[in-house]
C-alpha cells in the first residue's frame, strides 16, 4: 500500500478539529493518530475511534488502512506526526523559541511563557511534553492567533535535539546548561554536549539567535559564531546581569540593565533558579516588554509539578522543599548547595532518591553525592531511597539511612514521623518520592 503524501494528510488535519492519540478521548470530528508503544498498538483502536465519531484515523498498518476508507495510511505514524508538525510550523511566520538543557528546561519555559503572555498571544509546551511525540503535538496547536511559541525539547539519545529542531524550526534558542544526565543513553558527557548543542548547529544554519548565559564558559564556547542576546550572573560590561540576594527560602535577586537596577522577589526555591529567571528576563527585553511588566510576571509565577516548590507548613509542622520531578548529578549538587545555604532554625532533613539513567557512571555519581554530604559540617539527617544509593550503605552510617523503595521509607515515616523540620525532597521521578508528601 502506498503511503499518503504529507500534504494530503495535512488537508485532512485542517478539516478536523485537532488530533488525539487516545481512543478514549475521541470527540466528534477529531483526527485519531494511531501511535505504537512497547505495550500498545494504536492501530488496534482505529475502528473504535471512528465508531465514536473521529473524522479519520491515521494508521501504519496496511490491513487496518484497507478495512475502512476513513483510514489514512502512512509508513510510520510517529515519523509522520513529526512531518505533519514540521509542515504546519512552516505556515506561520512567527518567532519560535526552543528551550533545551540538562536542568531547568521546564521552569525556564514556564517563566518565559509568563513574561511573554503579558504582551503576546503565546503557544507554550504544556507540562513537559518535550519528546518526539509531545513536541509535534504541541506545534500542531499553533493557530492564526499565536504571535510567538515557547517550545521545550528534551533528549535522552544522540540526535534527539537535531530531530526536534528540524520539526520546530526555531528562530531563537536557549540551552539552560549542559550537565551529566541520561549518560546511559548518550554514552558519555561528551555525547550530552554534542546532542544539546545540536540546537546551536541548527540556529547557525538558519540565521537564528541564541539567548546565552555568558557566565557559563561551556555554553559560550559552544555558541561561538552565533548572534547572541547575552545575560550573566555577575557584572559584565554592556550585558544584562543579575545576582541573587541571600534572604529566606525564596529566590530574590537584583538584575541590572542599561544603568538601572531592578529588584525582584520570586516564589521559586533555590538560587540555582537564577539563570532560569535571567533567561526569561533576557527574552522579555528581546521582545520589547517593559522591565516592570517582566518583574510582575515573574513575581506572580508559582512553581508546581514538584519543581522548586515550597510547601510552607504541613500538619507535622514541616517545611518542604520539593524538587522531585527529576534528578541528575548537576541538579542534585545544585539542590544540595542551595538547601544548605538556606537560613533556618529547624532541623534539616534530606530525602534523596536515586538518579536514574546514569549507566556505568551510576555508582561513581551516587558515591559523589554521599561524599559531598559526608563532608558537610551542618547537622542533618539523610534518608536515601533506591538501589543505587543502597549499594553504598555499608560505607556510610548515621545520619544516613537507606531504604530500597519509597514504600519502605513511607512505612518508616509512619512509625517515626519527621516533625518541625526543613525537608528537601530530591530524586528522579521514577523513584516516586512525590508519593511521600502526605506523610510529611
Amino acid at each position: 500500500m502506498k503511503a499518503t503524501p504529507i500534504e494530503e494528510v495535512y488537508a485532512v488535519f485542517k478539516a478536523s478539529s485537532g488530533i488525539t492519540t487516545d481512543s478514549r478521548c475521541v470527540t466528534p470530528n477529531v483526527l485519531f493518530w494511531a501511535l505504537r508503544g512497547e505495550r500498545f498498538d494504536g492501530n488496534s483502536f482505529a475502528r473504535q475511534a471512528l465508531d465514536k465519531g473521529a473524522y479519520a484515523a491515521v494508521v501504519d498498518n496496511p490491513e487496518v488502512a484497507a478495512s475502512d476508507k476513513r483510514c489514512i495510511y502512512v509508513e510510520n505514524t510517529e515519523i509522520a506526526l513529526g512531518q505533519l508538525a514540521a509542515f504546519h510550523r512552516k505556515q506561520f511566520a512567527i518567532d519560535v523559541l526552543l528551550i533545551t538543557g540538562t536542568n531547568g528546561k521546564t521552569t525556564t519555559k514556564e517563566l518565559c511563557h509568563a513574561v511573554l503572555r503579558t504582551r503576546y498571544k503565546v503557544l507554550a509546551t504544556e507540562g513537559n511534553l518535550n519528546n518526539q511525540i509531545g513536541l509535534p503535538l504541541t506545534l500542531l496547536k499553533l493557530n492564526e492567533t499565536h504571535q510567538v511559541a515557547v517550545i521545550e525539547a528534551g533528549a535522552s539519545h544522540p540526535g534527539d535535539i537535531r530531530y526536534l529542531t528540524e520539526i520546530a524550526a526555531p528562530t531563537l534558542g536557549i540551552i539552560t546548561n549542559i550537565g551529566r544526565a541520561h549518560l546511559e543513553g548518550f554514552g558519555s558527557y561528551e555525547g550530552v554536549i554534542r546532542t544539546k548543542t545540536e540546537l546551536y548547529d541548527y540556529l547557525r544554519l538558519h540565521d537564528g539567535r541564541v539567548l546565552l548565559n555568558s557566565s557559563d564558559p561551556l555554553l559560550v564556547a559552544q555558541a561561538k559564531g552565533l548572534t547572541a542576546c547575552r545575560y550573566a550572573l555577575s557584572p559584565e560590561a554592556d550585558t544584562l546581569w543579575g545576582e541573587a540576594i541571600p534572604t529566606g527560602l525564596f529566590l530574590e535577586l537584583v538584575w541590572h540593565w542599561e544603568n538601572s537596577a531592578y529588584p525582584l522577589k520570586t516564589k521559586l526555591v533555590g538560587a540555582y533558579n537564577l539563570p532560569n529567571v535571567m533567561a526569561a528576563i533576557a527574552l522579555g527585553l528581546r521582545k520589547g516588554i517593559d522591565p516592570d511588566q517582566i518583574n510582575q510576571a515573574i513575581e506572580c509565577y508559582e512553581p508546581h509539578n514538584n519543581r522548586s516548590e515550597l510547601r510552607a507548613e504541613t500538619e507535622r509542622r514541616n517545611r518542604l522543599v520539593i524538587d522531585a520531578y527529576n534528578a541528575n548529578p548537576s541538579s542534585m549538587k545544585a539542590a544540595l548547595d542551595s538547601f544548605f545555604a538556606l537560613s533556618t532554625a529547624q532541623p534539616r532533613v534530606l530525602i534523596l532518591g536515586d538518579m536514574l539513567e546514569l549507566g556505568s557512571k551510576s555508582e561513581e555519581e551516587h558515591a559523589a553525592v554521599l561524599e559531598q554530604l559526608a563532608g558537610r559540617k551542618e547537622a542533618f539527617t539523610l534518608y536515601a531511597v533506591g538501589s543505587c544509593f543502597g549499594a553504598l550503605k555499608k560505607k556510610y552510617g548515621k545520619p544516613f539511612y537507606f531504604f530500597d523503595t519509597t514504600e519502605m521509607l513511607r512505612e518508616a515515616l509512619q512509625k517515626h514521623p519527621i516533625t518541625g523540620s526543613l525537608v528537601l525532597i530530591k530524586g528522579s521521578h521514577g523513584i516516586g518520592l512525590q508519593t511521600l508528601l502526605d506523610v510529611l
